[in-house]
């Protein structure tokens, strides 16, 4: 997919980094220091772009049914944009990888591999530590963070509903509940990137790297593999845009459109039974021949009418097909 040229006429000097396809022509393009919401021309929008700066104090998230609100609050300031609920995850971690970049949390060159919220826990698994803020926002500026050199060991204990992570940190053990739906990816990302950072391929190896004794009874065994990527490339070193196909048409509106067919096609079948016993044969045996051009030029009208009504609910039945798909991508 092509950047939007109202997308490069706001760039400026900077350049794309990341991007999210929202559907159709929607998408959320990230720079380094701002993050383009981009909405094609439809029914209810015209075509435009949202700019929201990167250097928010504090982010909060609401999921609705079908669409999600991103809200940033600024030092004197609040903004916000919706996104379809089925790419939260893909616009939080890039939103919130730039805004830990801005403010100078990460480094330039340090990659994040995850972000996972847990009610009202939110972790950030980068390559070099482990970011974790609690409270009502998704986000803010009151996290712990957790440098990989400072880690003196990792242990998991699983439980019927979740499965605690036991992170030592300069000796001190820093345990998260993980629900278990979602703790096989966290345990996988997270050890993906402490294997990376100290050149271990287990958590056996880390653990002896680290000078811990393992737990009683741990091992390696398969977890559920990360979920796919989203994506559709915009450029070398970029991460792609992603999409899927829209939700399937809502069912409702078949029904309003199929019963104004068949009103009208019992108009027809009434109409046409009471003109011919107008036109039916004479008590003498003869047809009135006059009655009958009548009745046939009535019928010739009518049917043009409901042919002519037939197109319209066609018309109408699109368009409103047309507003539904733009009010669930939260135009």
């Amino acid at each position: 997919m092509e950047i939007p040229d109202l997308v490069r006429q706001a760039l400026g000097d900077e350049e794309v980094t990341a991007g999210v396809n929202l559907g159709d022509e929607d998408a959320v393009c990230f720079t380094p220091t701002r993050t383009l919401v981009y909405r094609g021309e439809g029914l209810l929008s015209d075509e435009g772009v949202g700019e929201y700066a990167h250097d928010f104090e504090r982010l909060s998230i609401s999921e609705g049914r079908r669409k999600t609100k991103f809200t940033m609050t600024y030092v004197d300031d609040k903004d916000s944009f919706a996104v379809p609920g089925k790419r939260t995850s893909a616009v939080l971690e890039r939103l919130l990888e730039a805004n830990l970049r801005v403010k100078g949390v990460i480094a330039d060159d340090e990659g994040v591999s995850g972000v996972f919220r847990f009610s009202e826990l939110t972790l950030v698994v980068t390559e070099s530590r482990l970011l974790k803020h609690i409270g009502e926002y998704t986000w803010a500026g009151d996290f712990e963070a957790y440098h990989y050199d400072d880690v003196t060991g990792l242990h998991f204990e699983e439980g019927s509903v979740a499965t605690a992570v036991v992170l030592e940190a300069d000796g001190r053990p820093e345990r998260i509940k993980a629900p278990n739906d979602q703790a096989g990816l966290f345990r996988k990302t997270l050890e993906g990137s402490l294997f990376a950072y100290h050149d271990v391929d287990s958590l056996g190896e880390l653990n002896h790297a680290l000078e811990v004794d393992e737990t009683d009874g741990e091992t390696d065994g398969e977890e559920a593999s990360p979920s796919g990527s989203d994506g559709l490339g915009l450029d070398s070193g970029i991460d792609p845009l992603v999409g899927d196909d829209e939700d399937a048409e809502p069912a409702d509106e078949r029904p309003a459109a199929a019963a104004g067919q068949r009103q009208s096609a019992a108009s027809v079948t009434s109409q046409r039974d009471a003109e011919t016993r107008q036109a039916s044969p004479t008590a003498d045996g003869t047809t009135n021949d006059a009655d009958l051009a009548a009745v046939e030029e009535q019928l010739a009208t009518l049917t043009e009418t409901i042919e002519q009504q037939n197109e319209l609910l066609a018309k109408q039945q699109q368009t409103i097909k047309q507003l539904i798909k733009e009010l669930r991508q939260g135009r």
